[in-house]
């Protein structure tokens, strides 16, 4: 029996976030023209992205198989559950590229760390690399910081012309997250 994580199932008894209000100055805030590395290759301008329809879903970090969680990871409100999220708008992509939204994840690791789980969940759809901070800091994100890292609280912008038309935050649960995304984006749509 081993003692590593599920990186694909969430704890029951995981610790619901709450809205601390910390990203309360997002909606229709303009996403700016940034350029962040992709695990597809090169970078992409999040202002050009954002010029159609784009969803920017923010979580702080994805486990490698075989290698512990951070320190008091599962007691960390909206920590857990990027693998589960990421899974989700990967299963649910097609319902989103109908919808007109271009899907990108976004998180403080590597592009190389990035690849490598992108690679191995078989993502259709580009990891942007804020290891600089440089979004987290152009948008005033809400982060937080466990063993000397500072990552991204989750959270999800979906752009419309350039400007932020939606946000959710907190997220939770982090596995049915990308069918809210296309709830939300359906009734847009139709209503």
């Amino acid at each position: 029996m081993s003692d590593m994580p599920d990186l694909y199932a969430l704890p029951a008894d995981l610790p619901v976030p709450v809205d601390d209000g910390a990203a309360d100055h997002l909606a229709g805030a303009r996403i700016p023209a940034l350029a962040l590395p992709s695990t597809r290759g090169g970078a992409v301008d999040l202002a050009a992205a954002a010029a159609g329809r784009a969803v920017f879903y923010c979580y702080p970090r994805t486990g490698t198989p075989g290698a512990p969680l951070p320190t008091g990871w599962d007691a960390i409100p909206g920590a857990r559950g990027c693998t589960p999220e990421a899974c989700g708008f990967r299963d649910r992509h097609a319902d989103l590229a109908a919808l007109g939204a271009t899907v990108f994840g976004i998180s403080t690791q590597t592009t190389a760390e990035q690849r490598e789980f992108a690679a191995r969940v078989h993502l259709p759809f580009a990891l942007l690399s804020d290891a600089a901070l440089g979004l987290a800091r152009a948008l005033c994100l809400p982060t937080f910081a466990v063993d000397g890292r500072t990552l991204h609280r989750r959270l999800t912008l979906i752009a419309e012309g350039g400007v932020v038309a939606k946000v959710f935050y907190p997220v939770f649960p982090p596995d049915q997250h990308a069918a809210e995304v296309v709830a939300w984006l359906t009734k847009r749509a139709t209503g």
